[in-house]
């Protein structure tokens, strides 16, 4: 037991102990208890066996096992980050399609560069990718499965693809597809690769994202002059607008909780991350700066990450929805285009 009153003279509210041991077999042993130093009992405690090479994963699942006891939220430190890692002069920049965990370890690279790769998101549910592939054909949306390894076209679309992001049940892929000088919402299942129109208008829609529940999307258009975030039912139909802020808007996405909306703010020379929740009611801008883009939630909807280029080239930055503790993500090379997967375990 720890020694409790040493601990409450310093103010110290909580305390985990821990510790690991090599096993006869070679396995890990990784033990940990949380304490309540006031209460002077234990919150939680777990054992786990793994293989030496595994030690992060279960620091991972520590911490969130922590956070979630302390907090009354799900963690989100089990999770990995999808980006394009880009390299070379900034007229040739070479994107290669790139995975990592949240704390910027075990980066490994999903594509060679031989193509442009651009927007990968995460299926809400399992752990695979879809993204845009621009080679010498027409563009290409692409699902990727991390652990298996398998690619899989989902179409060749003629024209200009936009966008492409995963249902919440990952059985369907929304996007947007340019036809003519405008653009409009398309949703294909991906088990019968049938594709059913969501939006006819002479405007650009495009960055259509999915509410958690599946039951409306919010997405982009100029229908009103400017670029705004817009609402309606996923099934299509009548869109409401709810952004009516100065300047434009841009990358809508929904929080994985459905209490708020994030977004791009263009206006007075400044690009802003910002959260508003889905009504447009109580925005919120979390940062701004020289040009800030693409905001991705965790899987728990309390910290965005999004991509800073300050000149040069791109960087990953993170901030919690409160609008504090913001960090840059250490990458090998410029990173833009973030999506954070849910829980791995």
């Amino acid at each position: 037991m720890p020694r409790f009153p040493d601990w409450r003279a310093i103010n110290a509210q909580a305390l985990i102990t821990g510790r690991v041991t090599r096993q006869p077999d070679g396995r890990l042993k990784v033990e940990f208890r949380l304490w309540d130093v006031f209460a002077g009992n234990q919150l939680t405690g777990q054992q786990y066996f793994t293989t030496p090479d595994n030690w992060r994963r279960i620091g991972h699942i520590i911490s969130d096992s922590v956070y979630e006891r302390l907090t009354g939220e799900k963690g989100y430190f089990d999770t990995r980050i999808a980006f394009i890692d880009e390299t070379g002069p900034k007229e040739r920049r070479v994107k290669r399609l790139a995975i990592m965990d949240q704390d910027s370890a075990n980066v490994k690279y999903l594509t060679r560069g031989e193509d442009l790769v651009l927007t990968p998101r995460f299926s809400p549910s399992t752990q695979e990718l879809t993204y845009m592939s621009y080679g010498q054909a027409d563009p290409r949306v692409l699902l990727f499965n991390i652990d298996s390894g398998q690619r899989e076209i989902v179409g060749n679309f003629p024209g200009m693809t936009f966008s492409p992001r995963f249902s919440p049940t990952g059985q369907q892929v929304i996007m947007s597809l340019q036809q003519g000088s405008n653009s409009n919402i398309f949703v294909m299942d991906l088990q019968s690769k049938r594709t059913t129109r969501l939006t006819d208008t002479a405007a650009i829609d495009t960055a259509p994202c999915y509410s958690p529940d599946g039951q409306r999307i919010c997405f982009e258009s100029d229908r009103g002059g400017r670029p705004q975030i817009y609402v309606m039912a996923a099934t299509g139909g009548a869109a409401q607008r709810v952004s009516f802020g100065e300047g434009s808007y841009s990358t809508p996405v929904w929080s994985p909780r459905g209490d708020f909306i994030a977004f791009t703010k263009q206006g007075g020379g400044q690009f802003s991350i910002g959260i508003m929740k889905p009504d447009g009611s109580g925005e919120r801008l979390l940062t701004s700066g020289f040009h800030n883009e693409g905001p991705t939630f965790a899987p728990n909807g309390r910290v965005l990450m999004f991509f800073r280029d300050i000149g040069g080239g791109p960087s990953l930055f993170t901030i919690d929805v409160t609008g504090r503790n913001e960090q840059k993500v250490p990458t090998p090379s410029y990173a833009s285009d973030p999506a954070w997967s849910p829980l791995l375990s």
